[in-house]
């Protein structure tokens, strides 16, 4: 297992904490990052969201073109996991739409449509890798 405890981490970690604006953190995420991966921490961070919103794993698969398994390991790490999707998640407001934080210009309260694909609301109770 990976060991997030090292100087090469906190130096990232750093990093991150020092962009100010969406285009800077964007532009960073470009040069550090291949287009497929951030294309699946966006698309995790969109599950993360869907599910705290209820969203059912059909669903969330369907509309972001996502593996269940993945909507699982989301789903794991939301609900017990070291707490880092519900502190995004918390900070930049999504259940609240107040963005204002670092984030002007982001609408991210709209679930209805993630990515311009269109995804119902419906109760994630019972949803499972299988789903």
């Amino acid at each position: 297992m990976f060991n997030f405890d090292t100087e090469s981490v906190d130096r990232l970690c750093a990093a991150i904490l020092s962009l100010e604006t969406v285009d800077e953190c964007k532009a960073f995420l470009e040069d550090v990052c291949t287009i497929s991966e951030i294309q699946d921490i966006s698309q995790r961070l969109t599950a993360a969201m869907m599910l705290r919103r209820g969203g059912n794993y059909a669903q969330i698969s369907e509309g972001l073109g996502i593996s269940t398994a993945t909507i699982s390991r989301v789903n794991r790490c939301l609900n017990y996991g070291p707490g880092g999707y519900k502190t995004v998640l918390d900070r930049i407001d999504i259940d609240g739409g107040n963005n204002s934080e670092g984030l002007a210009g982001v609408s991210l309260d709209d679930a209805s449509t993630i990515d311009g694909n269109a995804v119902g609301n419906e109760s994630a109770e019972g949803g499972d890798a299988r789903d």
